[in-house]
């Protein structure tokens, strides 16, 4: 692994300097594969954890006012909302070749039988799932995204999400790596009512409603639309439905408090003070759930024998499956082998560990990125890629090759997960 070289504390802003042919050249050039520029989003009520490699000069690139940079989205097509003063840009993925650059959004709008087949442009329309590394110094305030039904309310889309937990990422667990997840069997909307209208007495108490789980690197969990959780400090891998909606149910963390406006930043306006409207916006049978952990706990399983895959040179596993939303596999290729790895349909994906190429194009995981710098750990496979093959060669003798792989809604292998 090496440091990414250039060093300007000048924050160069991406722009569309490539056209739709330049793109489609590039696909040719590289087996129908493309690089990623790397896409950093602030959050201003959280903390950063200092474990995304970006380098610790630059978790503040944007701006103390902006906060910090805490999460790396991957191969976006959806931009952040993170309120006013936002970029135009912010949250969205660049294609990059030889430093020129165009947003995936506008290449999949363009071409998008081109990178996603036909078939999933006409029955989805685009690239929908977002993805991203989140990396938090304490745990995120107990939360929930709108439910499709809510969402839809204020013109968005409902999200369900998935936590990877990559081994890689998690060195040091950070302050607090529990995850309080739904609500205690037995807990009532009275309950939760009163945690609400002690809103601005200090901490409003919904976490002892709640029930905290040790969060394991290498596992990951399953959390619904309409699920309370508050996400703790361990660096999450998250596949999502492409959608930024949420709602904040807890008053303080950490000795911060959460703005009122953060629990109906998605809640039409009439109902920002309507307590019944807010609780109703919860899944609330999946969230009081006496076998919560059982049916969202999520360990790696095999995509295929594990013995042939390992003779075969490499292993692959399903990290997040059992909806039919999103789905990713965490691939590795064993020190000095190659593996040709097909899939049903388009990915994007990031390296986590490693040195080799993937297809013509040559990859390595950095050791630390400066904000704006181009690396060479994350790449987009176009669905004819995907299917006809993609030959990846780990280039170390020593050290495995790893990345996760993230795949939009309708892929035909995952299918089998869902009930």
């Amino acid at each position: 692994m090496r440091v990414a070289m250039s060093v300007s504390s000048t924050i160069a802003q991406p722009t569309d300097s490539l056209s739709i042919s330049e793109v489609r050249e590039a696909l040719r050039a590289n087996g129908g594969i493309v690089r990623l520029a790397p896409c950093w989003v602030p959050r201003s009520f959280l903390m950063p954890g200092g474990r995304l490699k970006l380098d610790p000069r630059d978790l503040y690139a944007l701006g103390a006012h902006r906060g910090g940079i805490d999460e790396r989205w991957f191969s976006s097509t959806t931009n952040a909302d993170n309120g006013p003063g936002t970029p135009d840009d912010e949250g969205l993925s660049y294609i990059d070749v030889g430093g020129r650059r165009m947003q995936l959004k506008k290449a999949v709008a363009e071409i998008g039988d081109e990178f996603l087949g036909a078939g999933v442009m006409a029955e989805y329309g685009g690239w929908n799932i977002l993805c991203k590394f989140f990396d938090n110094l304490g745990p995120i305030p107990h939360h929930m995204h709108q439910t499709e039904e809510f969402a839809r309310k204020v013109g968005r889309k409902g999200k369900p999400e998935a936590y990877y937990f990559p081994p890689q990422y998690n060195f040091t667990g950070n302050n607090f790596p529990y995850t309080f997840m739904g609500l205690e069997p037995g807990t009532t909307k009275d309950d939760l009512r009163r945690c609400l209208e002690r809103w601005n007495e200090g901490d409003n108490g919904i976490l002892y409603l709640s029930k905290a789980y040790k969060l394991q690197p290498g596992t990951g969990w399953q959390i619904d639309a309409g699920i309370l959780h508050a996400p703790g400090s361990l660096v999450t891998y998250e596949p999502q439905v492409n959608s930024d909606v949420f709602g904040m149910f807890q008053s303080m963390v950490e000795g911060r408090a959460v703005p009122w406006k953060l629990l109906v930043k998605d809640v039409p306006p009439e109902h920002h003070n309507d307590l019944d409207y807010i609780i109703a916006m919860l899944d609330w049978d999946k969230n009081v759930d006496p076998e919560f952990g059982k049916n969202r706990l999520k360990h790696p399983t095999p995509v295929r024998d594990a013995n042939e895959m390992a003779e075969a040179g490499y292993s692959e596993k399903w990290v997040t499956y059992g909806t039919t939303h999103y789905s990713a596999k965490e691939l590795t290729v064993l020190p000095g082998r190659s593996a040709l790895i097909r899939d049903a349909v388009a990915y994007g994906a990031i390296l986590t560990q490693g040195v080799g190429s993937v297809g013509s194009l040559e990859v390595e995981t950095p050791s630390l990125i400066r904000y704006g710098q181009m690396t060479s750990d994350e790449f987009f496979v176009t669905a004819p890629a995907a299917q006809e093959g993609v030959r990846i060669v780990n280039r170390s003798a020593s050290e495995p090759l790893v990345m996760l792989k993230h795949f939009g809604p309708g892929n035909p292998e995952a299918a089998k997960f869902v009930q």
